[in-house]
């Protein structure tokens, strides 16, 4: 159940916007080392990871020691070994890099650079949660989850002074409302917690998307994820997916919630004319797999030819198998396809254990491209 978590403490991560120490210049205050910074994270989220190198090597000569180079070279290692999996050796260095940006962000005690190392902080946080949710990592979530919420609480000071900040804001006052009404389990513990505001973090999301220095990609993605999962908006969801692929089109990942984006929508011409193109130019194993069950959502729901979309499926789940816990969402995708054959079929045993099986592994149960 923990796994769930996975949006809300990632959430909470991903602001590059870096910390400094008492002996360099704050990097906020450095145009040219900002956009050194800026330039460097945009080659990682579009995979360009050639550039991404020769951009570091400037910004450690810049600073040397500075938090933020350990920041920069566990997010290359991260996007360079996606899916990142606790079985693939890239995951040590990972995780000695974000944990040794948190041990000098923690370091500082000079109330000037504050806002800043709190960013760096939940920088790393929010990465390594994300890697602990995404592979089913809950022994490991869980002290880094209790730890990291007064941080996350503290950047509510700080929105005057960076407007980035506005995502963490955001972050708190949408999942702290929306969270328990997906999952009621968590009632008990929001109830613990100040309470937020829905339409607020919407907003606050919104301004971080606009205004935000570095953490632009990271709402757009997140205001997708909010308006395909929570809010079934699809239309709304629809600007920002596109947007992020047209802004990183070398990033399968954004990609592939693009044209899902697009499937939810019925936009089966454009979604196609993608996943054609993709198919020919990746060599990325997960994503191949993602292709495959789209596929067969294709055959299914634009071309009604089900005998194709069974074998699409099944083959997808068989993809999938290597890819653990990342494997869930796209696996249910398949399992929903494999129940509504089976039901037209007439086999309704199958179609309910396939149904069932769906339902395991999806976190949010409405997206299932029933309808």
């Amino acid at each position: 159940m923990l796994g769930r978590f996975n949006i809300f403490m990632v959430c909470i991560g991903l602001s590059l916007l870096l910390g400094t120490n008492t002996t360099h210049a704050q990097i906020l205050e450095d145009s040219n080392s900002l956009n050194l910074v800026r330039n460097e994270i945009d080659c990682i989220y579009n995979l360009q990871f050639k550039n991404a190198s020769e951009i570091y090597e400037k910004i450690a000569r810049l600073y040397p020691g500075h938090p933020v180079l350990f920041l920069l070279r566990g997010l290359s290692t991260y996007w360079k070994n996606y899916p990142m999996l606790n079985t693939a050796p890239a995951h040590i260095s990972f995780e000695e890099d974000m944990r040794h940006c948190i041990r000098l962000a923690e370091k500082n005690r000079n109330t000037a650079y504050e806002a800043e190392y709190l960013l760096a902080n939940l920088c790393s946080r929010g990465m390594l949660l994300k890697f602990y949710a995404d592979n089913g990592l809950t022994l490991e979530s869980l002290p880094l989850v209790t730890s990291t919420y007064k941080y996350l609480r503290r950047s509510f000071n700080f929105t005057n002074a960076c407007s980035d900040l506005y995502y963490y804001t955001g972050v708190y006052n949408y999942y702290r409302v929306a969270y328990p009404k997906v999952y009621p389990a968590y009632k008990p513990l929001a109830l613990l917690l100040p309470q937020g505001d829905m339409d607020t973090g919407l907003k606050q999301l919104h301004t971080a998307a606009v205004s935000a220095v570095v953490l632009r990609a990271e709402s757009y993605l997140l205001l997708s994820w909010i308006y395909l999962n929570f809010e079934n908006k699809y239309q709304q969801a629809l600007y920002f997916s596109k947007s992020l692929h047209e802004m990183y089109p070398d990033n399968m990942s954004y990609l592939a919630t693009y044209i899902k984006n697009m499937l939810l929508m019925k936009e089966y011409d454009e979604a196609e004319k993608l996943i054609l193109v993709s198919t020919k130019e990746t060599e990325n194993k997960y994503f191949q797999a993602q292709l495959t069950i789209f596929k067969g959502i294709l055959q299914e729901k634009k071309y009604h030819e089900n005998n194709l979309a069974r074998q699409y499926y099944s083959t997808g789940i068989s993809k999938m198998t290597p890819f653990g816990a990342y494997a869930n969402e796209f696996e249910a995708y398949a399992y929903f396809g494999l129940s509504r054959i089976s039901d037209i079929e007439n086999e309704k045993k199958m179609s309910k254990k396939f149904r069932e099986k769906a339902l395991k592994l999806g976190d949010f149960k409405k997206l299932n491209f029933d309808r």
